[in-house]
C-alpha cells in the first residue's frame, strides 16, 4: 500500500490525474505491478489507478489471469475497476479510503460499495476496507492543497 500511496503523490505532484494510486501483488507477495490515476494526462476517463496497475501486471505476466494476485488500493475501487479487478480473477482487495472519503474531496463516486457488488455478483473475492486509511487519505489532502480538478 506504501508503493500505490507514494504512486498517487507522484501523479497529483505531475498533475497527471486524481489522488489515486495502486499497486499489485503476485501470489508470493512479489511486485508486478505500481501506478496511479492518469485521467487527465491521457485525457482518458477509464484511466483508473487500479485499471493502469492490472494493465501493467498483465503486460509483465502476458496473460489477463491473474489468479492468486492482491490488489492494494488507496481508494475503494469504483464499479468499473471493481469490475476489471473481478475479470482480472484478482482475488483479494485491500483499500484505503473509502467512497464517502473520495465524495467529500469532491469525486463524483457511484454509492456502490464493494461489499455490494460482491453480494450481487456472488463472487468469492477478499475485501479489506478501511486499510492503512489515514496514510491513504494523505494524497487527497495534498490533492486539496493543490486545488486539484475533480471527476
Amino acid at each position: 500500500m506504501k508503493l500505490a500511496i507514494k504512486s498517487a503523490i507522484a501523479g497529483i505532484t505531475k498533475k497527471e490525474g486524481g489522488p489515486f494510486g495502486a499497486a499489485i501483488v503476485d501470489k508470493n507477495g512479489k511486485l508486478l505491478a505500481v501506478a496511479h490515476n492518469t485521467v487527465w494526462k491521457s485525457c482518458t476517463p477509464t484511466a483508473h489507478a487500479e485499471m493502469n496497475a492490472i494493465s501493467k501486471a498483465a503486460k509483465k505476466l502476458g496473460s489477463i489471469d491473474l489468479t492468486g494476485c492482491t490488489i492494494y488500493s488507496t481508494a475503494e475501487p469504483c464499479p468499473m475497476c471493481f469490475t476489471a479487478i473481478h475479470w482480472a480473477r484478482i482475488r483479494d482487495i485491500y483499500f484505503g479510503a473509502t467512497i464517502e472519503d473520495a465524495a467529500h474531496y469532491g469525486f463524483h463516486e457511484f454509492k456502490i460499495h464493494n461489499l455490494k457488488l460482491k453480494m450481487l455478483g456472488h463472487l468469492k473475492t477478499k475485501i479489506t476496507p478501511a486499510f492503512m486509511r489515514n496514510e491513504c487519505l494523505v494524497p487527497f489532502e495534498k490533492w486539496k492543497r493543490m486545488n486539484g480538478r475533480s471527476y
